[in-house]
């Protein structure tokens, strides 16, 4: 199918080389003529494991462009609204300009019997005014929502290889053809035994954001629980064992640690917040404020811990933060906890000393007052504290005589409880985990 793709962020950029891989003939819309070329070029502008490989793989079967201009969109059958909602500044509510921007440029190039879908993580309710807005200038052709459910780090075979589709479509003979059309995008994956969900616009809009709310409450609540932990001498770590063994509750994101951040989950669930507080339903999701400070305490926590771990007072200590984008396999920094707490440490008079294999360029940006370390020997050297603060494999495997020998004070924070306790204590350490004796 020829198909184009409005937006080429991380959602809009993975999503055409994606497309691209499985057979169609894709057009990646942006207007920033920068991400553009470099795009164009073969060269991703951010860090996603697979990603170039796959960019310069499709780019050379010529299936594959990007250009600046919509008129560009013309011709393709299906067109992807891929741009970002960010949270508006000073608010909860989620910054709908992009999208609605994306949409009214894109009405002028829409041919009879297109279809438009929405990928964007969206407040309920934007798939039926775009749709009554799509209706007025152009009635054969459908809206469509179809979230998206990528991890970083995992973003193309999450394309690819997803574990379920979810279509929001109109009732009728245009939501099966929309039905038709998507399922069409999808033949590969779907031929594969990926589920897949039809619903109304309304359920589909809410799947992303109930996942999300989901994930940070489980998240949340395993970091309430070392926060009891730490006061009872109980061990978080095997705690999250024994509840995650029952089937009802599992495994999975019950990891105590500093919290989470990013560019989707704490702006998702604080403008899920706010469109419930205007459609008047505030009250189903209030336990979502106490989700949000649960996980905004865990920041604070870390801070006291170190200023604890180097004797009570900050002034003058050097710290050296392990990570800072906010998870590993990705260049993300924002709202990552790692650069917030940094912040705050060198707030409180600490010389903090930031490493990270790929987010020093965009932490930099957003902090530009915090001194940066490529090297991880040249970071931690002469250190009166490291703080594990995003669990890249290179940090977890560090050897703790050989890092022994580097700095002035052997005292480590494990942020994300991924290291060997014993073995740290072992040579000589003082080690603190979260929500750990």
């Amino acid at each position: 199918m020829r198909i184009s793709i409005i937006g080429c962020g991380y959602l809009g950029a993975v999503h055409a080389a994606c497309m691209a891989k499985l057979g169609h003939d894709v057009v990646g819309i942006d207007t920033d003529l920068r991400k553009i070329g470099e795009l164009q070029c073969g060269r991703v502008p951010f860090f996603e494991p697979g990603l170039p490989e796959l960019l310069e793989e499709v780019l050379g079967t010529g299936r594959l462009k990007f250009s600046s201009s919509i008129d560009d969109a013309k011709g393709a059958q299906v067109h992807f609204l891929c741009v970002g909602t960010p949270q508006r500044k000073g608010e909860y509510a989620a910054d709908m300009r992009h999208v609605d921007g994306a949409f009214a440029s894109l009405l002028d190039c829409l041919e009879p019997g297109n279809i438009v879908v929405g990928k964007s993580t969206v407040p309920v309710g934007t798939a039926a005014r775009l749709a009554e807005d799509l209706a007025g200038r152009h009635p054969d052709a459908v809206l469509a929502w179809n979230p998206e459910f990528l991890r970083e780090g995992f973003a193309v075979k999450d394309t690819l290889s997803p574990d379920r589709f979810v279509y929001g479509v109109p009732d009728g003979e245009p939501g099966a053809r929309a039905t038709a059309a998507l399922d069409d995008v999808y033949s590969t994956p779907l031929s594969l035994g990926t589920h897949r969900l039809v619903a109304d616009y309304a359920t589909a809009e809410l799947v992303k954001a109930a996942a999300n709310s989901f994930l940070a409450t489980k998240i949340s609540f395993i970091n309430a629980m070392a926060e009891v932990c730490e006061v009872t001498g109980a061990d978080v770590t095997v705690l999250a064992d024994a509840i995650g063994l029952d089937e009802r509750i599992g495994r999975r994101f019950l990891n105590a640690g500093i919290g989470f951040g990013g560019g989707c989950l704490p702006k998702d669930i604080r403008a899920f917040m706010a469109r419930a507080g205007e459609l008047g339903a505030d009250q189903a999701l209030t336990f979502l404020r106490e989700v949000d400070a649960i996980n905004v305490r865990r920041r604070l926590r870390a801070v006291e811990l170190t200023r604890r771990l180097v004797g009570g007072s900050l002034l003058g200590r050097r710290i050296t933060v392990l990570g800072a984008a906010f998870k590993p396999d990705s260049d993300d920094v924002r709202d990552s906890p790692a650069l917030n707490i940094a912040a705050q440490l060198q707030l409180q008079g600490a010389e903090v000393t930031v490493t990270d294999p790929q987010a020093i360029d965009g932490a930099r940006l957003r902090f530009p007052e915090l001194t940066y370390e490529p090297d991880t020997v040249e970071a931690v050297s002469g250190a009166d504290a490291l703080l594990l603060l995003t669990e890249w494999e290179e940090y977890r495997t560090l050897d703790p005589e050989r890092v022994a020998r580097l700095v002035r004070t052997r005292t480590i924070l494990d942020g994300r409880n991924v290291l060997d306790a014993q073995a740290w204590r072992t040579g000589g350490w003082t080690y603190r985990g979260i929500g750990k004796p």
